[in-house]
């Protein structure tokens, strides 16, 4: 037998009989396991140094701040917002902040879907009607309503007749429940066109092909010019956009300032405020 040694627990023979291109002694499962262990390890170690390097960073920005009566925000701040309020106010939004605060260095995602904070690096989130969680603290500050619109020119359906309708995405319902000054009434929708986002709805319900569901903020303008009319409210909850951010994570002086701006824009947080900002 050939001399032995202890390497990450794994014992390996070092040297090698002729002709065999694998050490005797030597459980080729049990070394790859080990391998794929130590790689877990080192991803963990990886994420906890990340984690820690932060946590240590906000600890310095508080005791700084609380030493001098203030801190100017600076440093790095990244935020997920969601597509169509990305696509509409975020890059106004973000040059002011930018403009107002350049020692911040603003980075914005645009996405629908749920992101995790910690895993992800991001100081803060703004989502559409979050579901609950203990983890994370927050407030609305805007909220809008959906709308039916459509063209002057397109006749509104009476009776069990369908309407043409602009569905965003797959999922959109085909029978929509409003109400109007006449009470709640249901409009039956017939598919024509599926598109990705609510601007694409809303160019081709200006275009006439169908009528859609769209947020009150979105088309104000086209209902007060007469481009688009308002078939009813939506019957269901309101939309409401809230920012998140984790609760055992210290508020840092970036993340307040952001937020200020936020109310600054949105003093009301009422979908005429989102309409006008818009519509500049």
């Amino acid at each position: 037998m050939g001399e032995f040694v202890r390497h990450h627990g794994v014992e390996q023979e070092k040297g090698r009989h002729a002709g065999h291109g694998v050490a005797q002694g030597v459980d080729i499962e049990e070394v790859a396991l080990h391998d794929a262990d130590a790689s877990r390890e080192l991803r963990f170690r990886r994420v906890a140094d990340e984690r820690t390097g932060a946590l240590l960073s906000e600890l310095d920005e508080t005791a700084a701040a609380i030493s001098s009566g203030g801190q100017k925000p600076k440093g790095r701040l990244r935020i997920s917002a969601p597509l169509h309020f990305s696509q509409t106010a975020m890059g106004r939004i973000a040059a002011g902040f930018a403009l107002k605060y350049p020692e911040v260095r603003l980075e914005v995602t645009s996405e629908d879907r749920s992101v995790d904070m910690i895993e992800e690096g991001y100081d803060l989130v703004i989502r559409v009607n979050p579901d609950p969680d203990e983890s994370l603290v927050g407030r609305a500050f805007l909220r809008d309503r959906l709308v039916v619109v459509a063209s002057p020119d397109l006749p509104r359906p009476t009776g069990d007749h369908a309407a043409p309708g602009v569905m965003r995405g797959a999922g959109d319902r085909q029978t929509w429940q409003v109400n109007t000054e006449g009470g709640r009434s249901t409009i039956r929708i017939e598919p024509v066109l599926t598109l990705a986002t609510l601007i694409m709805v809303r160019d081709a319900v200006r275009a006439g092909v169908g009528a859609g569901r769209l947020p009150i903020s979105l088309v104000s303008h086209d209902l007060a010019d007469g481009t688009l009319v308002n078939w009813g409210d939506i019957d269901g909850p309101e939309i409401a956009l809230w920012t998140l951010y984790p609760s055992r994570r210290l508020l840092s002086a970036r993340v307040s300032a952001f937020l200020d701006f936020l109310k600054q824009a949105f003093p009301n947080g009422t979908a005429d405020e989102l309409a006008a900002y818009i519509g500049r």
